[in-house]
């Protein structure tokens, strides 16, 4: 009997213990996966090689706010570059315009001199990767060569708005078409509506760059956009987005 009293007063020492391990067990694997997937924690520092992950857009946006963290991450990849002068003052001071000397990351640009934000620039090599260029394998076999635009700085306020438009930090691309590995040309104003394979691309792209960019907006907004993607990342209260 006494023997028995002596296992009844150690049992729930022993269940703690077993709950302890059980949670340490838990964090050393939750530390782990952490270590694995660096894209899904906001505080782990970007790379442009991770997967897009839970946190990849957040990072986007704090780059948009810091030049050097911003081109570090450029540096660290191997990608050429070639940083533009800071145009601009005040709210319309533009710092992290950049132009990729080489198609690895991003489709040749056209017009080359467009030079949008570094940021951008990053989000817009993850979209080549993830979004554009599966969609182009999909529906046609071949990869997107050349990315038309229309423009990344102009130093105004958003068309029937006195708000800023991100275009006045080059924070802003606009996307006018994509030229394809064999000359097929696809453009926004011609080939928007669905009902063939351009504008299902078309759709597909636009449906797959609102997970990466803080503003997607397309024909589908306003006859203002019946032309071209605006792609831009603006750091919004809460992280909210907006996707048309």
């Amino acid at each position: 009997m006494r023997h028995l009293g002596r296992v009844t007063t150690l049992r729930p020492y022993l269940i703690w213990l077993a709950v302890a391990l059980l949670f340490a067990f838990a964090a050393v694997r939750a530390m782990q996966w952490v270590r694995e997937h660096p894209e899904h924690v906001p505080g782990a520092r970007f790379e442009l090689a991770h997967p897009q992950g839970w946190a990849t857009r957040h990072k986007l946006v704090a780059l948009a706010a810091d030049d050097d963290a911003c081109f570090a991450a450029f540096d660290r990849s191997g990608a050429g570059y070639l940083r533009r002068p800071v145009v601009g003052e005040g709210v319309c001071r533009a710092s992290q315009r950049m132009i990729l000397t080489g198609n690895r990351l991003v489709p040749t640009m056209r017009p080359a001199n467009a030079a949008p934000g570094c940021a951008v620039t990053a989000a817009m090599a993850l979209w080549t990767r993830d979004v554009v260029q599966p969609a182009a394998e999909r529906y046609f076999g071949q990869q997107v060569v050349e990315l038309e635009n229309l423009g990344s700085y102009n130093c105004r306020t958003i068309a029937g708005s006195a708000a800023r438009s991100q275009h006045s930090t080059a924070n802003a691309i606009d996307i006018s078409a994509f030229i394809l590995a064999d000359g097929t040309r696809i453009a926004l104003i011609n080939d928007w509506e669905p009902g063939d394979r351009h504008g299902e691309f078309l759709h597909a792209v636009r449906d797959g760059s609102c997970g990466l960019f803080s503003t997607v907006l397309s024909p589908d907004h306003n006859a203002a956009h019946a032309d071209h993607f605006h792609f831009d990342m603006a750091a919004r209260t809460a992280g909210w987005t907006v996707c048309r």
